[in-house]
């Protein structure tokens, strides 16, 4: 849409709904969409330091926690502690959880059962976006989405973490060879290549979902290549994630090509020096006692999917461009080159891992509310959405009055849960601070006290949604907890809308 347009929608709506919240004594209403780390998060700051507050978190699943429940490794049980502090924020008597309730979506639920975005602006003084990331970026090269054996890597972990929306994936491991690769170096990667190739006994005690249990014990993958574009200085994981994989019984790791490591990385920042030397370490395992191996594979970038010789449905192997670095090469933001040269890697299952992307809300138009398809994010300044005109213009970005935003969909797919909490706690700050300075907020619908999920209940229920409220959940996670010590685990996961909605019946 055109600036020119988007200023005269903003100022419409300053004109006919906004109005200056001055502090008073009616309370905040804000709406947060998405029940995930930053949602909390963000909830937490504001009621801590608003008292007169109230917040109603909104969630398209029966469960919450987002990416905590179905984005972390299920063998890094103590990153998934903050889920404790959430529970916590939930029982505040000022917070109210709406599970099962989309917002402006269908999945995962038929056409029309979803609550329009433009149905809660009336009842609510501020909205915070907080809904995640729910796309892949894609590599757009030949073969990518016509060839059996190329998966998304988020919807593999979502896969073995029981997210509904992946639980028919259906890997089948069993029928694409003894070698795999991933495309991409960052954490999602390294978790993909640790499921691959570490032991299912210790799979077994963490709350990996039974079915993917049983489709990893058919798993014939023996070798995993962990592929990226540039070195490894520049490369995305953590030390942490690489010293598990280093660390993993019966798992061989050839050494790195030592051009691309300094000599003497102790003058490096802490956190490349660590991955240094974990990676000139290498691996407990000696090659002689492995029964599996893993690998980083340097200045490979992928130009195309082949299918196989045999079958011409079936991915075959990756053809990869060879790239070289620009100096200084062990910069972290050294770039690459491409050369003349190409390496054909023979594979039959492949996984995509390089990057997500948000994508907007229907009803964003309606409410004057922008977003960036090219970064995947919706623009803001520190959490204040913004609409942001043209360069050439010479305007300043002119604020979205009571529209706020954390997490991956306000800065993008990067970073671990603490980074998410001092992100989401800054945008509580803003929204406090707003509120308190008497800035725009919100006001479709009329002045006044808004009276939120009271206003908005009866709404949902002649659309037929069933809405989950936080005491529901928590029976849901107790009949969880109860399969898994049934199993000798943790839990076992709902992984259907269905099944988690049956507990209630």
């Amino acid at each position: 849409m055109p600036w020119s347009v988007w200023k005269r929608a903003i100022q419409t709506l300053g004109r006919r709904y906004l109005q200056t919240a001055a502090k008073n004594d009616r309370p905040l209403r804000l709406a947060v969409i998405g029940a995930g780390p930053a949602g909390f998060y963000t909830a937490y700051r504001v009621l801590s330091k608003l008292q007169n507050s109230k917040v109603d978190m909104y969630e398209s699943l029966p469960v919450p926690y987002g990416l905590v429940r179905f984005g972390v490794a299920p063998d890094h049980p103590e990153v998934k502690n903050c889920q404790d502090k959430f529970n916590e924020i939930a029982l505040d008597p000022r917070f109210t959880y709406i599970g099962n309730t989309p917002i402006g979506t269908s999945w995962p639920h038929p056409p029309h059962q979803s609550l329009p975005l433009t149905t809660l602006a009336p009842h609510y003084d501020a909205l915070l976006l907080s809904y995640g990331a729910s796309k892949d970026r894609e590599l757009g090269i030949p073969g990518e989405y016509m060839l059996r054996g190329i998966f998304s890597a988020r919807a593999f972990v979502g896969w073995y973490n029981g997210l509904p929306e992946y639980r028919n994936l259906n890997p089948r491991l069993e029928d694409f060879g003894e070698e795999a690769v991933v495309i991409g170096q960052g954490n999602v990667a390294l978790d993909v290549a640790r499921m691959l190739v570490m032991g299912l006994e210790e799979l077994r005690k963490t709350d990996i979902t039974e079915y993917a249990l049983e489709a990893l014990s058919k798993s014939r993958v023996n070798r995993v290549r962990v592929v990226g574009r540039r070195g490894p200085l520049q490369a995305a994981f953590t030390v942490k994630e690489l010293r598990e994989l280093l660390s993993l019984q019966d798992v061989w790791f050839p050494p790195v090509d030592s051009s691309l490591l300094p000599n003497d990385p102790s003058s490096f920042p802490r956190a490349p020096k660590r991955i240094m030397q974990v990676l000139q370490k290498g691996p407990k395992t000696t090659l002689e006692k492995a029964k599996k191996s893993w690998e980083l594979t340097f200045l490979r970038s992928p130009t195309a999917f082949l299918p196989s010789t045999t079958d011409p449905t079936r991915l075959g192997a990756i053809e990869f461009q060879k790239t070289q670095l620009e100096e200084p090469i062990f910069s972290a933001t050294a770039k690459t080159v491409a050369t003349d040269e190409t390496e054909t890697i023979t594979t039959g299952l492949a996984f995509r891992s390089i990057g997500y992307l948000s994508e907007p809300i229907p009803g964003f138009a309606e409410l004057g509310i922008p977003f960036n398809h090219t970064r995947g994010l919706v623009p803001n300044e520190d959490g204040r959405v913004v609409l942001v005109p043209p360069a050439r213009s010479g305007e300043s970005s002119h604020p979205v009055p009571g529209v706020y935003t954390s997490g991956w969909v306000k800065r993008g797919p990067t970073g671990v849960i603490a980074t998410t909490m001092y992100d989401a706690f800054d945008t509580g700050d803003a929204i406090v601070n707003d509120w308190m300075g008497g800035v725009k907020f919100m006001e479709f619908g009329g002045a006044g006290d808004k009276r939120g999920w009271d206003a908005v209940k009866q709404e949902a229920k002649d659309m037929g949604l069933r809405p989950v409220n936080w005491s529901q959940w928590q029976k849901i996670d107790e009949a969880e907890k109860e399969r898994g010590r049934a199993a000798g685990k943790e839990r076992e996961k709902f992984a259907s809308a269905e099944e988690m909605l049956s507990v209630l019946d």
